[in-house]
């Protein structure tokens, strides 16, 4: 039976004691945030200091695909049962559970597998540990949506933030620190015991299970008019909005974060070929570099009220692109830590203002019936392609060397600036007829909220 709604209250700073979604909210998204560059770039780094070949490591960044294909096994997680445990748990803390100890034995996995002697199981420890982690964050984000009502949902959003980013600088620099003094193993050993965070506080968590929605039409076509309704008609409503423009607005949105995602799997190998060791790597990049994109984020969301869409938009992809110029510049020079503190500065505060930008110019090209469908579409697009082609950054580096790869994709970035001319006030020029038709009618549209960046900043 699904708990009754909470009543809508407004937040005080005792809400952070006594409410405790709030903190257990903190621990799952730090148990949300933990695997992910476990998987990323602490994994790629583990491989450049194991000498793997740049090839064989561009190629292993396929292991993380999970994390952008996880909308076609997320119906499942939100309709089948874990056996045994449901019953006593309830759904969604039966399947985080789950999907938290498979995480756990997963890394487990990856500690004993040496990539010099079973690479290949590695790949196979990583790539469960994607699929789990992605599962996990299915089932987390669907507890936050039922523990709160509308009132609340912007505050466990912003825990569920915070949590992220403490998952993120423990998986990036605590682990990095952890290798360097004791090795890969205890490293990522001490990362699965880390899992037993998300795992005590699914546990202690209330069983918030939303009631099963039941057919309206129980004839032999509803199941056909139920894939109509949720995926035909969200993507007829885009192209009834958009016309023709909406397959340039799909490709720009598929390649606005294209640069980053090239240039994101060579980074590790990049500071190991220079000659930085672990802790080095793990202060500047993990530590240092975290906060700069918290920065950058937040520069974005300025730029976005004081510029507006369409300028933001431009200024996001050329600083996006541009700023892999930094780590041309790096890859060109003596390994001296004041060098990499700048590229690593101009990197991420770029990479984070542009992914702050393309989430608000995604969220203004959804309409308010279809909302959920259209963003998820979206924000699968944008990560897809480059994901893909990433996966051949190494052979690239191999044949062109370091710093001509990093021009190379500072020049894709032009074709991304060609696109936000062509395409990019489309959407901009939808919301302003539609805020002019409702006031002349009388009505107030209020503006959009822009949703967390935890997820779509870079995680090189």
């Amino acid at each position: 039976m699904a708990n009754p709604p909470q009543a809508a209250h407004r937040f005080h700073l005792r809400d952070i004691v006594q409410d405790r979604r709030i903190l257990l909210m903190l621990a799952l998204g730090f148990s949300s945030g933990l695997p992910l560059l476990l998987v990323l770039g602490t994994f790629t780094l583990r491989l450049a200091f194991s000498d793997i070949d740049v090839r064989a490591i561009g190629l292993f960044s396929y292991v993380a695909l999970p994390y952008s294909l996880k909308f076609l096994w997320a119906p499942a997680i939100d309709r089948l049962n874990v056996p045994v445990l449901t019953a006593r748990l309830g759904r969604r803390r039966a399947w985080m559970v789950t999907t938290q100890a498979a995480v756990a034995l997963c890394l487990i996995l990856m500690a004993f597998s040496d990539p010099k002697t079973n690479l290949a199981l590695l790949g196979l420890g990583a790539f469960l540990v994607a699929f789990c982690a992605a599962s996990q964050d299915v089932v987390v984000d669907g507890w936050r949506i039922d523990a709160a009502g509308s009132d609340f949902q912007g505050i466990l959003a912003a825990t569920s933030n915070l949590g992220y980013r403490l998952g993120l600088i423990a998986a990036g620099a605590g682990a990095l620190f952890i290798a360097s003094a004791g090795g890969w193993t205890i490293a990522y050993l001490t990362m699965a015991a880390l899992i037993l965070v998300g795992m005590i506080a699914a546990l202690l968590a209330p069983a918030f299970d939303a009631p099963p929605r039941v057919q309206a039409d129980s004839t032999g076509h509803s199941r056909f008019w139920s894939m109509r309704r949720a995926v035909l008609e969200p993507l007829t409503e885009l192209h009834g909005r958009f016309g023709g423009a909406l397959w340039g607005i799909l490709l720009l949105v598929a390649l606005y974060r294209l640069p980053d995602f090239l240039s994101g799997v060579m980074a590790s190998p990049l500071y190991r070929a220079l000659g930085f060791d672990l802790k080095e790597i793990a202060t500047v990049t993990k530590l240092y570099g975290i906060w700069v994109g918290i920065a950058g984020g937040f520069a974005g969301g300025w730029a976005l009220a004081r510029l507006g869409l369409f300028p933001t938009l431009l200024l996001g992809a050329f600083l996006a692109a541009s700023s892999h110029l930094a780590f041309a510049w790096l890859s060109a020079g003596a390994p001296e830590i004041w060098r990499l503190t700048v590229a690593i500065s101009i990197e991420n505060f770029c990479g984070s203002f542009a992914g702050i930008v393309l989430i608000a110019y995604m969220s203004s090209l959804t309409s308010t019936a279809y909302a959920a469908t259209q963003y998820a579409l979206f924000s699968s697009l944008y990560a897809l392609p480059g994901k893909l082609i990433a996966g051949s950054s190494g052979f690239v580096v191999a044949a062109i060397g370091y710093p001509a790869f990093f021009v190379m994709t500072s020049l894709v970035g032009i074709p991304v600036l060609i696109l936000c001319l062509a395409v990019g006030r489309r959407g901009q020029r939808q919301d302003e007829a539609a805020a002019r038709a409702a006031e002349a009618a009388g009505n107030r549209i209020p503006g959009p909220e822009l949703p967390s960046t935890a997820r779509a900043s870079g995680t090189a």
